[in-house]
């Protein structure tokens, strides 16, 4: 980054924040504290209302901003994709917002930054999921969901299971302390803490129905953070089929999200799987028909034998 950018960024980053030290500075932009000094001291000459406070750090003057700043083809590009997705994968608050957002970027870049960023972005696709009941669905909830993050109140909602419980039930009413939302294999999923199992879960969007605000309040706890939070990992059983050599590409495309390992034998591929519970992987075994085979663990062997049985009673 040469002087210019990093005196205009400096700028930026004082704007962002009420105060920072020539030390934070320094380590954002991977320069010295001496520089930073300077680069101080010439945004001071040139007319920037830089205050400085001893063993506090650096700030600028209250009512001061900087005038609109102009974009570069690819940072344009850059900007107008991000509202793209937000057009696509968000509520419609949001997908409005995004509309209007990228109206108003169009309508500030010069012609020929306008022109050349939308040949370059076309040349993108952001492609989602047809917009099937799943996603209607996801996208009616987001909007009240996301407020309730936001004011740390408590949500109740009617939820379906993809594989039942013991007893065979799939659904359950869930009253929950929602902490976030995220994307995962082209879906929404709310992590939450559970009142129902007093520990954090995670539920789709798309298993959800008969939403309601409450009023009961939450407070997030001061050690969660979504942008690092981690799942433990309890998927403990381990699955592994042998795929018939001409379809081996379609297995290794079709990225299942337990897959773990993928080894290729003159008999075909053989793929490791692990899972929580077998069950998880039955549709997808089926689906390939006979060109896999599971080798192990037994009982899944058997469970699989038992449902072609079924299968084969039924035609």
């Amino acid at each position: 980054m040469n002087k210019t950018d990093r005196l205009l960024a400096i700028v930026l980053e004082l704007q962002r924040n009420e105060v920072l030290r020539a030390e934070d500075l320094a380590a954002t932009f991977e320069t010295s504290v001496r520089t930073i000094y300077r680069d101080i001291q010439a945004l001071s000459e040139a007319g920037v209302p830089v205050i400085g406070a001893p063993g506090q750090g650096y700030s600028l003057m209250d009512g001061y901003f900087l005038p609109p700043v102009s974009f570069t083809v690819e940072e344009a590009v850059t900007l107008l994709i991000g509202s793209d997705f937000i057009e696509k994968w968000f509520d419609a608050d949001y997908a409005n917002k995004s509309r209007t957002s990228r109206g108003k970027i169009e309508a500030i870049l010069p012609e020929p930054i306008r022109s050349e960023a939308s040949r370059i972005r076309k040349s993108f696709r952001l492609r989602a999921s047809a917009e099937d009941v799943a996603r209607i669905q996801e996208k009616a909830y987001m909007e009240a969901i996301r407020q309730a993050i936001l004011e740390e109140r408590k949500i109740r909602f009617r939820y379906s299971k993809r594989i039942a419980e013991a007893d065979g039930n799939r659904h359950s009413i869930r009253t929950v302390a929602p902490y976030g939302l995220v994307i995962l294999h082209e879906s929404w999923v709310l992590i939450a803490r559970c009142d129902l199992r007093q520990d954090i879960r995670h539920f789709r969007l798309s298993r959800m129905n008969e939403l309601i605000d409450l009023e009961d309040s939450f407070q997030l706890p001061s050690d969660f953070h979504l942008d690092v939070y981690q799942p433990p990992d309890d998927r403990n059983v381990r699955v592994r089929i042998q795929v018939q050599s001409d379809i081996a590409d379609k297995v290794r495309e079709s990225n299942n999200f337990y897959m773990e390992t993928m080894e290729d034998h003159p008999e075909g591929l053989l793929v490791t799987f692990r899972v929580r519970q077998p069950e998880e992987l039955l549709q997808w075994v089926l689906g390939w028909g006979g060109e896999v085979v599971v080798l192990e663990p037994e009982f899944f062997r058997l469970r699989v034998r038992n449902e072609v049985e079924k299968m084969l009673k039924r035609y």
